[in-house]
């Protein structure tokens, strides 16, 4: 998949300005309130036409002001999945997917679909019940699987989880990964949760006002603060790919990583899982030797790669792990006091605790 967008859109006193080429994956759309994510969205679907642009998907021209091209929403072959599941109430959830199964046509092929998005998203024992028994996660997961079975060739998701608690937040995104791992339908993922697009994006454009400010591989972009927004800068670090080994202790999980090992709260993630791991910032310390007698679960030796000023006399210091990139947030007094500088041989230090859920 490919899209390609140039767009400029006024909406009252807002001015929406885009521009952007991505691949296949998980493409967020990562801002505040009132950036533009939604709008940027609908223009996409086709339920909004720009002022000006054009956007393109897999060399389809879909809008094109310059020659007065706009297919039509229905035409697209796009899926669009709403912050609420909008099911037909008086369907069943068998009944709600067979909307989606009926643009497939051919029977046949529309089954052995509908048992392919039942298992994907774990929907079989839903399937006889009717929306107002199911969950704001489960109404989300029927929503999703009747958007593939009219098999999309792009699949929109504006804030799916913004209206559900964290419990259920905690429910459905298992499923989203799978979806990005299995399903083989790129997505175009708007969110404010940082969280969120750390474990699921695979690119990252970052709005403000309005504007793109940023955009790139998500452990590209999550590694600069000045890019994210006011309220998420101190969530800045880095993202590391990892899998989870057998036999680690109780309480504890081991994750292998492109150079290291790291320890992590338990999970109850199975072995051989992959997951993605959140390293903040704000929780890597620096050491010039190896500590010892030192209660943090993770010293990984490396070097400095880089010095970035973060302002308000603090330094991100880029660090190459043995192939794992880390930021450590450091004071310019810290900085000087250890002479840090490229090529600095150091230990980066992160305490377990300090994780995020991996997922």
């Amino acid at each position: 998949m490919s899209l390609s967008l140039d767009v400029q859109h006024r909406q009252g006193a807002f001015t929406l300005e885009a521009r952007f080429t991505a691949s296949a994956g998980v493409l967020a759309l990562f801002g505040a309130s009132g950036s533009g994510k939604t709008t940027l969205l609908n223009i996409i679907a086709g339920l909004t036409r720009p002022e000006r642009g054009r956007v393109q998907v897999d060399g389809d021209v879909l809008t094109d002001t310059a020659t007065g091209v706009h297919v039509p929403p229905h035409r697209r072959r796009l899926g669009y999945i709403f912050q609420e599941g909008r099911l037909f109430p008086h369907l069943s959830v068998r009944q709600n997917l067979a909307y989606g199964r009926w643009f497939l046509r051919v029977e046949q092929k529309a089954n052995a679909r509908l048992d392919q998005v039942t298992e994907l998203l774990a929907l079989g024992p839903l399937l006889e019940r009717a929306p107002a028994g199911l969950s704001g996660g489960e109404k989300q997961r029927v929503a999703i699987g009747r958007a593939l079975l009219a098999e999309p060739r792009l699949l929109l998701m504006d804030e799916p989880l913004a209206a559900l608690d964290q419990a259920r937040k905690d429910e459905i995104l298992p499923f989203l990964e799978r979806l990005r791992d299995q399903a083989g339908v790129p997505i175009v993922y708007v969110s404010h949760a940082l969280s969120e697009v750390a474990r699921l994006a695979s690119t990252v454009v970052v709005l403000e006002a309005g504007r793109v400010v940023g955009t790139g591989a998500v452990g590209d972009v999550l590694a600069q603060a000045n890019l994210l927004p006011s309220t998420d800068r101190g969530e800045a670090g880095a993202v590391i790919e990892a899998v989870v080994e057998p036999g680690t202790p109780a309480g504890i999980i081991t994750l292998r990583s492109l150079g290291n090992r790291w320890q992590v709260p338990s999970q109850g993630l199975p072995a051989g899982q992959r997951v993605r791991l959140r390293v903040r910032a704000r929780d890597v310390m620096i050491a010039l030797t190896a500590p010892g007698d030192i209660s943090a679960l993770n010293i990984l030796p490396g070097r400095v790669s880089e010095l970035r000023p973060a302002g308000d006399g603090a330094v991100d210091v880029r660090l190459d792990c043995g192939g794992d990139r880390l930021v450590a947030r450091l004071t310019e007094v810290s900085v000087q006091r250890l002479q840090l500088a490229p090529g600095v041989s150091v230990y980066a230090i992160v305490k377990a605790i300090a994780f995020d859920s991996a997922g």
